[in-house]
């Protein structure tokens, strides 16, 4: 099992990072009941002595987890998220030297964060990485979460991955920025943003943009949907936007099936928001993570859908489309979608991550990665039947990359309410009776 150091810099990256910790956690736990450090927890964490904190191999002793600690740097030149996030009950995945802060922050510039606070911390960040580097068996890339709109995610931001680009020439730097909206208020974003990408162009494996405005878009239509009684629209409170998320002058408050953890607690968009993108890495990384019959690693990705070293920029989708708060009971979601039906949705425009419509381009490559009880033979037909609609280049037409894992993502399987007090096969047993029956239904119409 390979393994990936998650490097989250600035206020956007380490929102996003700790809700994609959380998740993982939260993930994990479900398929997990023995409490056993196997091959899936070691993709993203490492399993530390109680006292010593030394790194536990996977097959010491009986193999139980003794500590948690995340495979991951957090980066940021003001302390404000860094330590909220060390407060939090996720601070016991994070030891000391895995935090990088200072004080100032980079005020919305690109070249305090890349030309000063760079070379200033320069030897700091790459101890952190190193330390985190020593402690993987098979490190094969560093997950970057950043924004492209602000000062210390843009330009620090960039700095850390042409750094990391140099000490680890042969380990894959994926990059998952958050893109700023068009009309954002920050006047230096549209800079940042130019000077970043720049960057990203040039040291960057891959790069996976996720744009603010696309998210806010998902999580007002997946409310509309969850709710259609209440006509609550995410667009319609008084807000401004800024390169890193979304602040709200007002509150929202969702009671069960909206975005909080419990009824009553107040959120803001920006909440689901990060929610959503944190969301897609989970599931992109899943098949590293989790067994299945077609497993994909970011070698696969890079490999398959960066067909020339520039052109390394991936549109992304989700279907279904859901939000998820912290607790996967409280998530929104629209009404259940049949596997033919989420097929369609992935091309649709409603469920780019990035504002665009896809099937008015040209797709050089493709990867599906699909989650849970999904049969190859049903992701075949509907690639044939996509396929005619979708255009391809002369030279790639047969540009599909198909990843299937095992484990269905978070708040969508919940046979863990059941299974305390019943075996998982009379659950599929049951399925199979009801099945047959419609089969017998069905029959009679012919007769």
């Amino acid at each position: 099992m390979s393994n990936s150091i998650v490097v989250q810099v600035g206020q956007c990256g380490n929102q996003i990072g700790s809700r994609f910790w959380d998740m993982c956690l939260q993930e994990h736990a479900l398929h997990n009941r023995r409490g056993i450090y196997d091959d899936a927890l070691s993709a993203f964490f490492r399993n530390v002595h109680p006292s010593t904190f030394a790194n536990r191999p996977v097959g010491d002793g009986n193999g139980r987890i003794t500590g948690l600690r995340a495979r991951g740097v957090m980066i940021d030149m003001e302390p404000a998220v860094v330590g909220a996030i060390a407060r939090s009950p996720l601070g016991d995945l994070f030891d000391d030297n895995q935090r990088v802060t200072a004080d100032s922050g980079s005020g919305n510039n690109w070249s305090v964060g890349n030309c000063v606070y760079g070379p200033l911390y320069r030897d700091e960040i790459f101890e952190a990485v190193r330390q985190q580097a020593e402690h993987c068996d098979a490190l094969q890339s560093f997950f970057m979460l950043s924004s492209l709109g602000g000062g210390t995610g843009s330009g620090l931001g960039s700095y850390v991955c042409e750094m990391l680009g140099d000490e680890y020439p042969d380990v894959y730097r994926f990059v998952a920025p958050i893109v700023p909206s068009g009309d954002d208020d920050v006047v230096t974003s549209p800079y940042n943003s130019i000077l970043s990408l720049s960057k990203l162009i040039d040291c960057a494996d891959c790069v996976l943009p996720i744009e603010n405005e696309a998210l806010l878009d998902i999580h007002a239509r997946v409310l509309a949907e969850s709710k259609p009684a209440s006509g609550a629209d995410a667009r319609s409170s008084s807000r401004r936007r800024t390169g890193t998320a979304l602040t709200d002058s007002g509150s929202a408050e969702f009671a069960a099936g909206g975005m909080c953890a419990s009824p009553g607690r107040k959120t803001h968009p920006f909440d689901a928001m990060n929610n959503i993108a944190a969301n897609l890495l989970m599931n992109m990384t899943s098949s590293m993570r989790f067994e299945g019959t077609m497993n994909v690693d970011i070698n696969d990705i890079v490999t398959n859908l960066v067909p020339f070293p520039r052109l390394k920029f991936l549109l992304s989708s989700m279907a279904p489309l859901y939000t998820l708060s912290s607790d996967p009971a409280a998530a929104a979601r629209p009404a259940p979608r049949r596997l033919d039906q989420m097929f369609l949705d992935a091309f649709a425009r409603d469920t780019q991550l990035v504002r665009c419509e896809p099937k008015g381009g040209r797709y050089l490559a493709c990867a599906l990665i699909a989650r849970g009880d999904v049969e190859i033979s049903d992701l075949r037909r509907n690639i044939e039947r996509m396929s005619t609609h979708l255009r391809f280049p002369d030279w790639n037409r047969e540009a599909w990359k198909i990843g299937l894992c095992s484990v269905p993502p978070l708040g969508q399987a919940n046979l863990h309410h059941y299974t305390a007090n019943m075996d998982v096969g009379d659950i599929a047993a049951a399925s199979e009776n009801v099945r047959d029956l419609v089969e017998e239904y069905a029959s009679q119409e012919f007769r």
